[in-house]
């Protein structure tokens, strides 16, 4: 990100305000208030291809997760909704990583766009881009034909992790190529209500090395997510501890 000047400062310090004062409102989480949080694992095969330029992305791995499935709005169950999938990959000592991502269509031209939709199925796609190097690139959940159907709400996510291990692919794409899957995040047991509602995402501090937000969007998250997040008295995890909250 670069430095800000001063009225950009000045625009995102009232949007953090902003941010704060309807999450006060709410009384929850600004965005994405409705959910369901997992134990969780991903596991990295490498990608296919020209690597991405992003180590944790191009060499194999397993990490241990956090996963959490939301309605944004949220509309009454089965209503279509901007559904979300958000995914911390904790990684020791390091920083973990947050990767957030939105139901969306797969295809090059409604990638960058957030799609309502009825089912917890489908392309998540990350819609902000990220800049590695001088290159762009999204990424994504895509469904995993061989897995359990997620179903219509968050009770049928939940029935889900009980009965079987439901699974993502992970994809990376450029703007205009082909989702490249790179790995899969697995479901397990769900995590108690308490924990979804403490769990605090960071989705442009918490990237590995290599991998920078982008765009107008990522400014956007920035400050909406840290206001929502100080309203909530909610700090984000930085370090390599399994707790997803402090």
């Amino acid at each position: 990100m670069s430095v800000p000047t001063g009225a950009t400062a000045r625009a995102g310090a009232a949007l953090e305000r902003a941010a704060a004062t309807l999450t006060r409102l709410r009384r929850a989480r600004l965005l994405h208030p409705l959910g369901r949080s997992f134990a969780g694992e991903v596991t990295i095969w490498g990608v296919a291809g020209p690597p991405t330029g992003v180590g944790m992305l191009d060499r194999p791995g397993r990490y241990p997760a956090t996963v959490r499935l939301s309605r944004g709005v949220p509309t009454p169950d089965g209503w279509p909704d901007v559904l979300g999938l958000a995914v911390r990959m904790h990684r020791g000592e390091d920083r973990p990583f947050d990767l957030l991502v939105s139901s969306s269509r797969a295809a090059p031209v409604l990638r960058h766009l957030p799609l309502p939709r009825r089912r917890f199925a489908g392309t998540y796609s990350s819609i902000m881009s990220y800049r590695v190097g001088r290159r762009r690139i999204w990424l994504a959940t895509l469904a995993d034909p061989e897995s359990v159907d997620l179903g219509r709400s968050l009770a049928d996510v939940a029935a889900a992790t009980r009965t079987d291990a439901p699974r993502l692919v992970l994809a990376v794409a450029s703007a205009v190529g082909p989702w490249r899957p790179v790995g899969q995040v697995a479901l397990g047991d769900q995590l108690s209500a308490r924990t979804d509602a403490e769990l605090a995402f960071d989705p442009i501090g918490n990237l590995p090395a290599g991998l920078r937000a982008a765009g107008p969007l990522a400014w956007i998250r920035e400050h909406t997510y840290r206001g929502s997040r100080r309203a909530r008295g909610a700090r984000v995890q930085s370090g390599g501890s399994l707790g997803v909250t402090v």
